[in-house]
Formats: C-alpha cells, structure tokens, sequence
C-alpha cells in the first residue's frame, strides 16, 4: 500500500467534466490494487484498495466475468489512462458520477472480453493529512517556487536596464523606437500587478486553469518534497517544519536589534579581590652590612664616588 501512496502523490492531476461534474481527479494503478484522488474544490474524496477489495467487488458488480484481479485493474487503467490525459478524448467507457452524503461514487460501464463490464469507486471524505499531502503544502510550494522565479526574473531585468544604459553611453542609438522600453521599477510592477492583473490571474473557476498550466511545477514540487521525507526517514531526523527553514531564521535575525560593535572584544572585568599588605621583611646580615659599608663611603667623600 506504500507504493500506492507514492505513486498516486507523483501523479500530476487531471480536469474532469462528468455531464454538470467538473472535477479535478488523479489515479495510480498497480497489479497490486489502485488509490483514487478526486475533488470538486469543495471537499476531496479518496479510494485506496488491494486485490482483495477488487476481486470481492468484481465477482458483485460482474457475475458472468471471471478472471484475476490483475486483469480487472489492468482494464481499469486502460479505461482511466486515456481520461485524465485528455478528457475530451472519446472514451471506451461511460463514466458517471453520484454524491452521497459523505461519499463520491464515479461508476464505469465499458466492455472486456465481449461482456459488459461494470465498476464503481466508493470514495469517501479524505482525510486531513492526505488533503495536506496532495494539495496544501504542494500549493504552498508552488506558490514558493513562483515566488523565487519573479526575483530572479527581476534581477535579471534589473541587469538588462544596467547594460542597455552602458550601450546607450557608449553612444549606441536604438535603430527602432518601438523597442524602446522604460527602466524597469520592482515596486510600480507589482502595484500594477495587484491592480490590473490580479483579478483575471488569481480567477481559479472550475480548476482547469491550475491544470492546464501549473502541472509540471505541481510535479517537480511534490517530487522534491517526497525525496526530502525520505531523507530525513532514512536519517531518522523528524522532518524540518515551515517555520524552522533557513529563511524564517535569517529573517527573525534580520529582525534583531543590532548591538554597538567595538573594536575590540570585550573581556569580562573580574571582582577586584582585597589586597593584603605583606608583613615586612627584616633584611639579612649581609645586607645590612652592605649598606653600612656605603654609607660610610658616602661621607668620606662628601656625597661623591
């Protein structure tokens, strides 16, 4: 069931338009059983079964076929394949969806062997984690990455301004004028942006947008973050939240006030102990007659060696 979870988190999504249905769907299919990821923006539904399931639901939905569960997935990937990679694409099969309560059902009527052939997919609320895993954090690194694109993007705009104006000081003259653009100002953009183009840019709609353009990022995103959690199992280290990245740390120092620097590193002054005057020392013989011996100099010759 491992590899089902993997590989169903390494499936770019689909668009789906079931009759009034518009749905964003992803499906990974092994011999093994399948997972089932659909959504219609409102909630998330999700099916994750084994042979067993599919064998159990095949001999109800489908008494006159008999064959290995293999066969019936194999042919469930078959019918599914061609779906999520072109919905507009003429199908084998008719595919319908019903809501429950809590549940999602998506029935499949088609052909195998000459007999019709019937399925159905019970999905039922997922839960938050996996809506987590396959939606928020992959979004939220997206968003992430994009972000990381218009810095650059700015900064090499910024070095295209820097050298048009060294060409232009050199005495280069534009040979067209309809070329000509403005230095390029981050904060107008943006501002620009916010007002102009936000509205259509962020217009989310049924979700085919998100699919249609944002697919391989969605990929790439997920990609690295599943090579990040196994790093870090295989390490044994808890995986580094959000708030714990490099970046939240350099920011919250950035933050700090900075402290006066001097020039040179201060020393803790330690606690000035009280002194002991020493006792005095008497002095020896020797000395002493050393310094009788000079004074007795001293006055022979008035005051001068």
């Amino acid at each position: 069931m491992e590899e089902l979870e993997k590989g169903l988190l390494m499936q770019p999504w689909a668009w789906l338009q079931l009759a009034e249905n518009s749905l964003l769907a992803k499906a990974y299919i092994t011999k093994q059983g399948y997972a089932l990821l659909v959504s219609d923006l409102q909630q998330v539904w999700h099916e994750q079964v084994d042979t067993g399931v599919v064998s159990h639901r095949a001999k109800e939905l489908n008494r006159r076929l008999t064959a290995p569960p293999a066969a019936f997935l194999c042919h469930l990937d078959d019918l599914l394949r061609p779906l999520l990679k072109d919905s507009a694409c003429p199908s084998k099969a008719t595919f319908v969806c019903d809501r429950a309560a809590e549940a999602l059902i998506l029935r499949v009527r088609s052909e195998l062997s000459g007999l019709p052939f019937y399925w159905n997919f019970h999905c039922i609320i997922a839960s938050p984690s996996l809506v987590s895993q396959h939606l928020i954090r992959p979004l939220m690194g997206v968003s992430l990455a994009l972000q990381c694109q218009v810095r650059e993007l700015a900064t090499m705009l910024r070095m295209k301004d820097l050298e048009i104006q060294d060409y232009q000081e050199s005495g280069a003259v534009l040979s067209r004028d309809r070329l000509k653009t403005e230095p390029f100002e981050e904060n107008s953009f943006l501002e620009q942006f916010m007002v102009e183009k936000l509205p259509e840019a962020c217009s989310v709609g049924d979700g085919r947008p998100f699919v249609m353009n944002l697919q391989s990022l969605y990929m790439a995103v997920t990609r690295q973050e599943s090579q990040v959690r196994e790093k870090h199992q295989g390490t044994g280290d808890p995986q580094p939240s959000i708030s714990a990245s490099p970046q939240g740390t350099e920011n919250q120092l950035v933050k700090q006030p900075q402290e006066p620097v001097s020039s040179a590193p201060s020393v803790p002054v330690p606690e000035k102990e009280p002194t002991v005057s020493p006792a005095p020392v008497a002095p020896e013989p020797a000395v002493l007659g050393a310094v009788t011996s000079l004074r007795c100099c001293l006055n022979d010759t008035g005051g001068y060696l």
